[in-house]
């Protein structure tokens, strides 16, 4: 009889092992599930709110400009990829932070999720991937709307789409686990002062709308935006989408530095995000 508790003993806390990881799988997933249903019953209100900044962008600073005879022709070709990443990373962050902010107010709502058989680092894995998933669509819907407003300006290579989703990859993470450091950090009653303090000159040091490379004569600030994720963001985008001229690479950041700088933020950012939240959800 013992030796068969025995032997029985493995075998059952094996089975309670594979059966708790498949409910917390299934709970995980319905849990993203539910966040996207949500999202495709609203899902123009989430067009307008994520695209009509890069549209106007796109519209004004890469076809007006040019037109008129204030910018190159040729800027639109550089312009397009600080907007793609401007608006993963955007969409990323807003997908998190706002709600996040909302949930661990004086409702409380996030406990409901925590109701679900999820460990709490969990709970805030799913909400970054979720943001992460609407910044890529974001971003992937730039693409054309682009070639909508830019008709011959439009200049993408299609020679490098491996590195353009892996940069892709990198800017929604980042966002997203940008968004859960601030969403946990900062109060409801400061979430409009954040986006100003914060999102403003995220944008403007992010070389969103020039190369790292331009800004040689403004040594100071060139220095200062590499202190900005979004910087090497826009510049991985830069190397992976703009053509190639007379054989050779537009001048970006290396991307070896460029994937190096994403890892070290993402790998930051999501060590104080997920300690800030567990932090929030269990006090």
């Amino acid at each position: 009889m013992s030796m068969t508790t025995t032997h029985s003993s493995p075998l059952l806390e094996e089975r309670r092992s594979r059966n708790r990881l498949s409910m917390i799988l299934t709970a995980f997933w319905m849990t993203l599930c539910r966040d996207l249903v949500v999202t495709g019953r609203e899902f123009i209100s989430f067009l307008i709110q994520v695209l009509l900044q890069p549209l106007f962008l796109l519209f004004i600073f890469g076809k007006v400009l040019p037109n008129i005879g204030v910018a190159q022709q040729s800027f639109a070709a550089l312009l397009l990829p600080g907007v793609v990443a401007f608006t993963i990373v955007l969409t990323s962050l807003q997908g998190v932070a706002l709600p996040l902010t909302l949930d661990l107010g004086y409702s409380r709502e996030i406990d409901d999720r925590l109701l679900a058989p999820l460990p709490v680092s969990l709970v805030a894995v799913e909400k970054v991937i979720f943001a992460m998933l609407r910044g890529l669509l974001a971003g992937a819907i730039i693409f054309p709307l682009a070639y909508w407003i830019l008709g011959s300006g439009y200049q993408v290579r299609t020679d490098a789409i491996g590195i353009l989703i892996g940069i892709m990859v990198f800017s929604a993470l980042l966002g997203a686990l940008l968004g859960l450091t601030l969403g946990t950090l900062i109060g409801p009653e400061r979430i409009g002062l954040m986006f100003s303090l914060i999102l403003t000159p995220l944008i403007f040091t992010g070389c969103t709308y020039t190369p790292w490379s331009a800004l040689g004569n403004l040594k100071w600030f060139q220095v200062i935006s590499l202190f900005n994720p979004l910087t090497y963001a826009s510049e991985g985008l830069r190397y992976a989408m703009l053509p190639l001229v007379h054989g050779q690479r537009f001048p970006t950041l290396d991307i070896g530095w460029i994937v190096l700088a994403l890892s070290g933020a993402c790998i930051a950012l999501g060590i104080v995000g997920i300690q800030s939240f567990y932090r929030r959800v269990v006090s």
